[in-house]
């Protein structure tokens, strides 16, 4: 039987491909959508991308039997959204951040707990080949035990095009949250250990020109319970006319006492430089991608979980908040 999926919130573009996935899906119903902006519904309608039913996310709730909320508000917003979701017995799964706070998360936590539902956000980065193939080479030990990790994920700006909410007082929640998160949730999965302790973290205003007081760069460093140092950068760095195609985006550099490899988000292949190889060795990822969030959610809520979990996905984001917490400390 197909499980009825309603939508809360279209502010941010990333939601539009699970909806347009939804729609596709043979284990998916889509029975509504809210938008409460109405300049975004207004955009959705001239666009006839998405069939807006409600204004309003508690009367939608009220009106239509689902099994299912996807939330992708503005940032500050998903985690009350979630909150009520869970409240009226639903799933939920959430473009990232989930939340923006560290008492949302835990109600959040404590509603899915007791309730017994899932809780997800879109981390697609694990469904990516190249990943998962960095993922058996280190956990079938080529690269001996992982020492230090550095990775860097800088995206464009694009202050004319992105939504104004952006930029905003109280409606971001820094770039930590909005980007490390990925980072946070691909950490354990790599490797197969957890984050032990945040030995610092900065978000301040770099490239941002506008007269507000949005932080466009973020950096920190962590340490993985096995000692392995971590090095990121989440910043908006990146050159409006590049954008995402750049070397810089979602590149993990990661050594191990056996060696050390180099892999991007956008590229086929792993760079590897291992202890008995005179030089460099290419190793392809298979073509074929790995489960994906959605894969997982819906094998989680059929009582079979995948890689990917609710209890994964709220630890990393609860690491994902201290760390934007600690960052926001500094001046």
């Amino acid at each position: 039987m197909k499980k009825k999926i309603a939508f809360a919130g279209f502010r941010h573009g990333h939601i539009m491909s699970l909806y347009d996935r939804a729609g596709k899906h043979q284990n998916l119903e889509i029975v509504a959508a809210c938008e409460e902006d109405a300049a975004t519904r207004d955009a959705l309608r001239r666009g006839e991308q998405v069939n807006i039913t409600h204004h309003d996310f508690t009367q939608m709730l009220d009106e239509v039997p689902c099994d299912l909320i996807a939330i992708g508000d503005y940032y500050t917003r998903r985690g009350s959204l979630a909150i009520e979701a869970l409240r009226r017995g639903k799933h939920v799964l959430a473009d990232k951040p989930l939340c923006t706070g560290r008492a949302e998360l835990e109600e959040i936590a404590a509603l899915a707990g007791g309730k017994g539902l899932s809780v997800f956000c879109m981390f697609d980065l694990r469904s990516r080949s190249v990943f998962g193939e960095a993922r058996k080479l280190i956990r079938e030990g080529n690269l001996g035990k992982i020492v230090q990790i550095q990775f860097s994920a800088q995206h464009p700006l694009l202050r004319d095009s992105r939504p104004a909410w952006y930029f905003e007082d109280g409606k971001h929640g820094g770039p930590i949250n909005d980007i490390a998160c990925h980072a946070i949730d691909l950490l354990p999965w790599l490797t197969g250990s957890r984050i032990g302790r945040i030995i610092a973290a900065r978000s301040w205003k770099a490239m941002n020109p506008g007269n507000d007081d949005f932080r466009d760069a973020g950096q920190f460093m962590l340490e993985l319970d096995n000692g392995c140092g971590v090095m990121g950068d989440v910043s908006y760095s990146a050159p409006d006319s590049i954008a995402y195609s750049h070397p810089c985006y979602w590149r993990f550099n990661i050594w191990g006492t056996g060696g050390m490899i180099e892999f991007r988000c956008q590229d086929p292949a792993i760079h590897a430089w291992l202890n008995g190889n005179a030089g460099e060795v290419l190793i392809q990822a298979p073509e074929q991608s790995g489960a994906d969030y959605l894969d997982d959610f819906l094998a989680e809520i059929d009582g079979t979980p995948g890689e990917l979990t609710t209890a994964a996905v709220l630890q990393a984001t609860r690491t994902t908040l201290e760390i934007q917490a600690l960052a926001d400390k500094q001046p």
